[in-house]
């Protein structure tokens, strides 16, 4: 990874349509393949991501693939922190200009089950203004979040693991965003697919609550329980989940579970008036 001197700037829309669709293929380590064609011009070129917000990089040598084809490859072991990539052309060292989205094939992302502790996940999408962009992940150890159960006030999880074993101390934890109450605890118990915990709704004040998983007890590292492991960029849209009225001590309440922008997985609960 280099550094940008700076983020690029934008083309016009008439520009942007010259530029070629880029194809993209992952595979189930996390790596991504790149095809755009090769429109002849001289020079080396490059498929450059850039960081949204960041003044990060990674550049990758474009080299001809036949049928006028030019591919850049992006190995998963190669360090791509979280965040948006944005996906540019240069080509000849001359300023980056914006891709646009091709054919993508996920295929081999639906029911991954990595093998290595560090989880990497790059998924290729277009933008609302027809951008091409990589969403990627990477967690070591990751709580990947399964099933959701929900049924009589109570919300049921599985869990499964990555890079970390559970202990006899472990167990799951809902954290108050704002802080503002205590966390709720969760026994952890083995179940098909992985772990399970479980917490009622009426456990929790309102407000927006964290789930996170203690492998080692509260001495050991938190790892926030997110879904991750397939073809889908953004889980909130896709993922709906019933809200589900209680009654406590505090007054009813309504609660629902659901994914955030960074697919890590939360519940909300409200007050009803």
């Amino acid at each position: 990874m280099t550094l940008a001197p700076q983020q690029p700037t934008h083309r016009d829309d008439e520009e942007d349509r010259a530029i070629p669709r880029t194809d993209c293929v992952a595979d189930s380590a996390g790596g991504l393949t790149f095809d755009i064609a090769d429109r002849g011009e001289p020079g080396p070129a490059h498929l450059v991501l850039f960081l949204r917000d960041s003044d990060q990089r990674v550049s990758l040598p474009l080299t001809p693939a036949g049928d006028g084809r030019l591919r850049a490859a992006l190995p998963s072991g190669v360090d791509v922190p979280e965040g948006r990539w944005d996906a540019y052309l240069q080509v000849a060292g001359g300023e980056p200009s914006r891709l646009s989205p091709g054919l993508n094939d996920l295929r081999s992302l639906v029911d991954r089950a990595p093998t290595a502790d560090r989880i990497a996940v790059r998924i290729p999408y277009g933008t609302k203004h027809g951008n091409l962009t990589i969403r990627s992940w990477e967690r070591s150890p990751h709580a990947e979040a399964g099933a959701l159960h929900i049924g009589d006030g109570e919300l049921e999880v599985t869990v499964e693991t990555y890079g970390t074993e559970p202990t006899p101390d472990a167990y799951a934890e809902f954290t108050d965003r704002e802080e503002s109450a205590p966390a709720v605890r969760a026994e952890l118990t083995p179940g098909q697919g992985g772990f399970r915990c479980a917490v009622a709704y009426g456990a929790l004040r309102p407000g927006t609550w964290d789930l996170w998983l203690r492998p080692r007890g509260e001495n050991g590292p938190r790892v926030r329980i997110a879904r991750l492991l397939d073809d889908i960029v953004d889980k909130h849209p896709v993922f709906v989940y019933p809200r589900t009225r209680v009654e406590t001590d505090h007054g009813p309440l309504e609660a629902e579970p659901f994914y955030t922008a960074d697919n890590d997985l939360s519940v909300r609960v409200g007050a009803v008036s």
